[in-house]
């Protein structure tokens, strides 16, 4: 198993992110993990079941519609029995690293990721990229 940081410097080592669950609630966490994206200029998409834009950038649906998932680092803010479904799609896209942000997990979750050997590539439990984000960036240099 590898340690926490390890995992956080390989989700944020990739070349490409997607965030599941910001909406156009700018108060809402998934947004700004959006926009804490944007702001360091790096390549994001926002996935919506609904809406085609966020923030100025194009939606996609679903993870399934990312065109390079294996290269994709997610971000989750979501309940967790949406959670649990971007999980089972993720470990069958082969998708390198997610970020369970504080509350998109329960026991079910966390049972999915241990049951599953993901914990190498799954950051949760209560680590938040808004705060520890820049931190890992700068190791990363």
């Amino acid at each position: 198993m590898s340690s926490l940081s390890t995992v956080q410097k390989t989700f944020l080592s990739s070349p490409h992110y997607a965030v599941v669950g910001a909406s156009k609630d700018q108060t809402k966490f998934g947004t700004k993990v959006l926009k804490w994206y944007q702001v360091r200029n790096k390549d994001v998409t926002p996935i919506h079941p609904k809406e085609d834009e966020l923030e100025g950038l194009k939606t996609i649906r679903s993870i399934n519609d990312l065109s390079a998932p294996s290269e994709t680092s997610i971000s989750i803010i979501t309940p967790a029995k949406i959670t649990l479904v971007i999980l089972e799609q993720a470990k069958a896209l082969n998708v390198p690293a997610l970020w369970l942000q504080p509350g998109a997990e329960d026991e079910a979750v966390v049972s999915y990721i241990k049951e599953n050997g993901l914990e190498d590539k799954v950051i949760y439990g209560g680590p938040c990229i808004l705060v520890e984000g820049d931190g890992i960036l700068k190791s990363l240099l």
